[in-house]
């Protein structure tokens, strides 16, 4: 028998222990910070440890912070498993993203964010300006610097299954999701028995 139990907190109890946690995991299971590297995991960390991937836990856990009045969700990150599991678990999937939606919207919802380094990050790739010719789509610039040969690796097996909309990554630049909430229905009232 599988048991998943998930533990969430809010900002104000978030402690320098588990943040000092959630970046050992990151740094093993995800990749490796970089000396420019400055930041430390934000609000909150979601990370699956690689005996633990593939099992669809990062698309429960991001279903846990899912609220009935959010409309709109967003990740911005380097690896494709994380995107994918956010398109998956917010909308209807990577193949069903809304270049549009994401290009009107981003540089706003950036500007909005609460985290600095988002905060602070410039909208790259062709999806923003057309004249790019390096192969980003939907990209943000957020100077992230960590090893990315684990989310390049991951990248290119994505690929091997399908197409993915969001183009290349670049040394600096994570990949950005935003999309529009796939509502939750719930019924009115209770089912009748079968």
């Amino acid at each position: 028998m599988e048991k998943k139990l998930f533990e969430k907190y809010e900002r104000d109890q978030i402690t320098d222990d588990i943040l000092r946690e959630a970046s050992q995991l990151f740094s093993k299971n995800y990749g490796i910070w970089g000396k420019e590297a400055a930041r430390v995991v934000g609000p909150f960390a979601k990370e699956v440890g690689r005996k633990y991937r593939e099992r669809g836990l990062a698309v429960d856990l991001l279903n846990q912070l899912r609220r009935d009045d959010d409309c709109i969700y967003g990740i911005a990150s380097s690896h494709a498993a994380a995107c994918l599991a956010a398109a998956r678990a917010f909308g209807s999937g990577i193949e069903a993203i809304q270049l549009g939606f994401i290009c009107e919207h981003a540089a706003a919802i950036l500007k909005a964010s609460p985290i600095g380094y988002i905060k602070d990050a410039k909208v790259r790739g062709e999806l923003f300006n057309p004249e790019v010719t390096h192969g980003t789509v939907s990209s943000v610039d957020t100077n992230y610097i960590c090893d990315h040969t684990e989310p390049l690796e991951a990248l290119e097996n994505v690929r091997e299954v399908m197409d993915w909309p969001l183009g290349e990554l670049i040394e600096g630049y994570e990949f950005l999701v935003i999309l529009e909430a796939r509502r939750l229905v719930r019924p009115k009232s209770p089912l009748p028995a079968a």
